[in-house]
């Protein structure tokens, strides 16, 4: 089952030992810390419920026979026990986010490293928000549970039955007048267990589609200003904030009925001990110090309780949380070969051997596609849009594997390659260039060392994109999200710098230059002749004009090749690829599907 699929079934319990253990996965390097915390925590509760006891002599022994010098003495160990709890407590809370953040912190970057090792059909079908929940959110629920120290719900339950035992030690009639409201308490909130699970996965289910919504507009904001389109992005973001804020408003109630119900209990139940209480005092069967410690231990009684909702509401969302995490770490990663493979030699060799392929199911994107490509040739690739030009490039980069067929580089099928070198083996440049915060240097080296400050600048004087850096301020310049201080022109000539730094074997073009306006395009066309010098190239283009001068061009119509041979041969031939060189010459691009 899917790990963003939101119609599974809750597991029903705060504590799924299933969920548990892959936590303490992550937990076990901290493990002398976490066993502190818990050694910890029974110390303090320990020194906590002694107090109410000690009060109890102080009143029935010391306060009543007049004894200033024992009652100064079980001061001092009172205030001693007063001190020890705070101490024990302090360093309980101090370990316990120790852990937490330590442990937490590793499992974002273990996350994170899985996501990267995703194969490309992961993030074809998964909004980016709720990656980003997973990471971000969820991890976040996971620290609010050790804060809120849900993870010691089984100590408070020692706790509380220290508390039954002092309480029958002292009196067990009064003992069992102030715990006769226990048993439904404890139905109750059994049943408000029941409800919170599954409120708490919708409140994680919708704070991820809140994500995944903000993340796509606010990318597309553009579009949205351009097509008059923010009412009713208004409109739809205001009814997922609604499914938010209704399903937290449904967990709100839950805990509030829960916390309002444990301290009625707490009221009740003081109220009649105390009845019961009145009664053996006048028959001189109980002495009033006894009275004062059971309200005590009454109100020590339910504090764990009362915490055992919010504690358990805490849990009940991070189990939701941490299925969800788990889920994503489930995910397959990119298949690596058992054995990779890279030839000693770097040639730019490439063939398509009877290559079939489909995103979903029979629905075949390329059909029995076959051509070569020799070492130093120059292939262009045309076609009409969808007719698998783009999906060559994925396949080739090993993306996605092929159904039926082989693809071969360097006499290496590309299933066999090791996909780091395979990936630096081939460079390719997309019509969309991504760029990274950071610096135009950092765009061009992406963080390999071994492209030096030598080889970005030297990039940069070929591709022509010195001027402009010039004007930014040098390669330390800043480049804003996605590049957005740059012109499209700019962007692709430092994809060109980027493409001409790393020295590859094979590259790709991939409409690389039908955005950029007429003027830059003479550098792009001049930085393209400097790139694909010695390289074996692979360029897709709409414009025919661009790629006239390829070795060869191959022409895809319905996925699979329809036409193959240089510029001159293919117009000699009268086909679809000389219709459509007719259609653009005398008014522009026209659909493949009007010369086929």
């Amino acid at each position: 089952m899917s790990w963003d699929d939101d119609t599974r079934p809750a597991t029903g319990r705060a504590y799924d030992g299933r969920l548990l253990a892959r936590l303490w996965g992550f937990v076990r390097p901290y493990r002398r810390a976490f066993w502190g915390a818990l050694v910890l925590s029974p110390i303090h509760q320990g020194l906590g419920l002694v107090q109410p006891y000690l009060l109890k002599l102080g009143i029935d022994g010391y306060v009543r026979e007049g004894d200033i010098a024992g009652l100064g003495s079980l001061a001092v160990l009172f205030a001693g026990a007063i001190a020890g709890e705070f101490l024990g407590m302090w360093g309980q809370q101090y370990l316990t986010m120790v852990v937490a953040q330590r442990s937490l912190a590793d499992l974002r970057l273990a996350v994170f490293a899985r996501v990267q090792r995703f194969p490309m059909r992961f993030f074809d079908r998964t909004p980016v928000g709720k990656v980003v929940s997973r990471v971000t959110t969820d991890v976040d629920v996971l620290a609010e549970m050790f804060a809120a120290g849900a993870m010691t719900i089984a100590l408070d339950g020692l706790k509380l039955l220290g508390i039954v035992v002092f309480m029958c030690v002292i009196d067990w009639r009064l003992a069992a007048a102030s715990l006769v409201l226990l048993p439904p308490t404890v139905l109750a909130i059994d049943f408000f267990r029941r409800m919170a699970r599954r409120t708490y996965r919708e409140i994680r289910e919708r704070i991820a589609r809140i994500n995944g919504y903000l993340q796509e507009a606010i990318s597309g904001m553009t579009v949205i200003a351009l097509s008059a389109r923010e009412a009713r992005c208004f409109d739809e973001f205001s009814r997922l904030n609604a499914d938010h804020r209704d399903a937290n408003h449904r967990s709100n109630t839950l805990e509030a009925a829960l916390f309002s119900l444990v301290e009625a209990a707490a009221t009740v139940s003081i109220a009649v001990m105390l009845w019961r209480g009145g009664v053996l005092h006048r028959q001189d069967l109980l002495e009033l110090g006894t009275i004062v410690a059971f309200i005590q231990y009454i109100q020590q009684f339910f504090v764990p309780i009362r915490d055992f909702s919010a504690k358990y509401a805490v849990l009940q969302s991070s189990m939701t949380a941490a299925e969800r995490i788990f889920a994503l770490l489930d995910e397959p990663v990119e298949a690596v070969p058992a054995v990779p493979q890279r030839p000693r030699q770097a040639r730019g060799e490439i063939v398509f051997d009877r290559v079939w392929f489909a995103y979903r199911n029979a629905d075949w994107v390329l059909r029995d596609v076959s051509f070569r490509v020799g070492p130093g040739e120059h292939v262009a690739i045309v076609g009409a849009t969808g007719s698998g030009k783009t999906t060559l490039v994925k396949l080739l980069s090993g993306f996605y594997p092929v159904r039926r067929g082989r693809i071969l580089v360097d006499g290496v099928d590309v299933r066999d390659w090791d996909p780091a070198a395979l990936r630096r083996h081939i460079a390719v440049v997309l019509q969309e260039v991504f760029l990274f915060s950071g610096t135009l240097a950092d765009n061009v080296t992406l963080g390999h060392p071994e492209v030096s400050r030598a080889a970005v600048e030297r990039a940069g004087r070929h591709v022509h994109a010195e001027s402009f850096v010039a004007a930014m301020g040098g390669w330390d310049a800043p480049v804003r999200e996605r590049g957005s201080n740059l012109s499209a022109g700019q962007r692709q000539l430092l994809a060109f710098a980027r493409a001409l730094a790393h020295d590859p074997t094979v590259l790709v073009l991939d409409e690389a230059t039908s955005s950029v306006d007429p003027e830059t395009e003479w550098l792009v066309q001049d930085a393209l002749e400097r790139l694909l010098d010695q390289r074996t190239a692979i360029v897709i283009a709409h414009r025919l004009s661009t790629i006239e001068r390829a070795d060869r061009i191959v022409v895809l119509h319905r996925g699979g090749v329809r036409e193959e041979g240089t510029h001159a041969e293919l117009l000699g031939r009268g086909g679809i690829y000389a219709r459509l060189h007719r259609l653009q010459s005398q008014g522009g691009p026209a659909p493949f599907e009007a010369v086929s």
